[in-house]
């Protein structure tokens, strides 16, 4: 028996959004399918933007946004422009920090082999909520021994 998706079994917060002037044409973040994770997030670029093999350019989204305090957003890219282009983000996740008000802004990388071409309105990335858990730093003089101890990148064979 298939469960099927209810509003009920997924808490929800409120994410405020400001459009930057000018983005009117642009879509709001969405869910693009009952079950998905994350808000699709789209290109505010005055018609179109090339990005070369290897290249990086910072492509903003148009909007900023308020995320409510004990959250973060964590901006990942779509995997079909990863996929198909070879075209991700720098740093993924990147997080928006819950004190954060300037413009979203999704620093894009072409790691494919031809040129990628950013159009007005383009979906780019995808914006997921999470809750956050601070941490309280204690320093210690010894920490609790592990089987796994300091074994590090590739410690455990290929």
């Amino acid at each position: 028996m298939r469960r099927r998706w209810s509003r009920d079994a997924v808490k929800t917060v409120k994410l405020l959004v400001k459009r930057s002037p000018g983005t009117d044409d642009l879509e709001l973040p969405a869910y693009r399918s009952a079950g998905a994770a994350g808000l699709d997030l789209c290109a505010d670029v005055p018609g179109e933007v090339v990005l070369r093999p290897g290249e990086i350019r910072l492509i903003p989204t148009g909007i900023s946004v308020h995320i409510p305090e004990g959250y973060e957003a964590q901006v990942r890219p779509r995997s079909g422009l990863a996929l198909k282009s070879g075209v991700t983000l720098v740093n993924t996740p990147g997080t928006i920090d819950s004190d954060y008000r300037g413009i979203v802004g999704l620093p894009l990388i072409n790691l494919g082999k031809e040129l990628f071409v950013v159009k007005r309105g383009m979906r780019l990335a995808q914006m997921v909520l999470q809750e956050v858990v601070r941490a309280e730093v204690e320093c210690v003089e010894s920490l609790e021994e592990t089987t796994r101890a300091s074994g590090g990148f590739g410690h455990t064979g290929v």
